[in-house]
């Protein structure tokens, strides 16, 4: 029987057991993925641990993952444009990823390009997503400056490099250790924490929208910089929204199969970089939630089968 990572209750880390499932059957327009690589997102540990539950409620026992990258293993009824044997990118709404199999919907799947390394591609739906959204909500243009706060994070750091693609001035608020990962990408690095405001001030004559990938009070930060509340994007503090009237356009608003063409061929073509800060078997995905709550991560955590 194949194996899945699973948890019975909320609470910690501790919860989440890998446990042998049912082989998954794909239905019409679905398609079985054998999985090869799968992301790991803060947003699945708050759902382990609760916090998330008038949101997103778990059903016990859950699953977990979105993020997935693997070989058509079969195709259901009436799906078409995949084979068995196809490599794919994609996404699934079923908190399911984390798992050898996964049947996925035949339209939340691209064609991963050969060049492509599966950590690379289990780590993109997500963030990606998030990143496009996030860059697209707060409208930039050439000659814009914008600043993103968790600027080396597995969003900040696809945000700044959409940012830079679109023609904008890009000041990336992340630890002293990401400076120079984030100049290498034509990023101006501002170091986060007291005084911020006035460092990014001495950065930019303004700012023209803002990214928040951390929360905290950036959006207040932001709107104290002059920049308009349309042009603050939140992934974060949701509550910002109807506080202050800015945006909160993420994963959600940016999830498709084209988007998600889009970005894949960027990397084939190496105008776009998913940093890999980590990679685990799913035996260790204890061990790979632990990493992600000790912070201060450039880019991703990439569960590899």
């Amino acid at each position: 029987m194949p194996r899945a990572v699973r948890f019975e209750e909320y609470g910690g880390i501790d919860v989440l057991k890998v446990v042998e499932v049912p082989h998954p059957v794909p239905g019409p327009g679905q398609v079985l993925v054998r999985v090869k690589a799968a992301g790991i997102n803060p947003g699945e540990a708050k759902i382990r641990e609760g916090l998330l539950h008038a949101r997103w409620p778990a059903v016990f026992p859950s699953g977990e993952g979105t993020d997935l990258a693997g070989i058509v293993a079969v195709t259901g009824p009436a799906v078409t444009g995949f084979s068995a044997g196809d490599e794919v990118i994609g996404y699934t709404d079923n908190r399911a990823s984390h798992a050898e199999y996964v049947v996925v919907e035949a339209g939340n799947l691209a064609t991963k390009p050969a060049g492509v390394p599966w950590e690379v591609a289990g780590a993109l739906p997500v963030a990606g997503f998030t990143a496009y959204a996030a860059v697209r909500a707060v409208a930039l243009a050439p000659g814009d400056t914008v600043a993103v706060s968790g600027a080396a994070g597995g969003v900040g750091s696809i945000a700044v490099q959409l940012a830079r693609r679109a023609g904008a001035t890009v000041i990336g608020l992340a630890s002293e250790a990401n400076h120079g990962w984030l100049a290498g990408h034509g990023v101006i690095p501002v170091a986060y924490g007291d005084g911020v405001g006035g460092r990014i001030r001495q950065a930019a004559d303004r700012v023209d929208a803002f990214i928040d990938t951390f929360g905290g009070d950036y959006v207040q930060l932001a709107l104290e910089l002059g920049v308009e509340p349309a042009r603050v994007d939140t992934i974060v503090s949701f509550d910002a929204v109807q506080r202050y009237g800015v945006k909160a356009e993420g994963n959600t608003a940016g999830a498709s199969a084209s988007v998600l063409a889009g970005l894949a061929g960027l990397i084939a073509a190496g105008q776009l970089e998913i940093p890999i800060a980590a990679v685990f078997p799913p035996a260790k995905v204890q061990d790979a939630y632990r990493r992600l709550e000790q912070g201060h991560i450039r880019g991703k955590i990439v569960l590899v089968l």
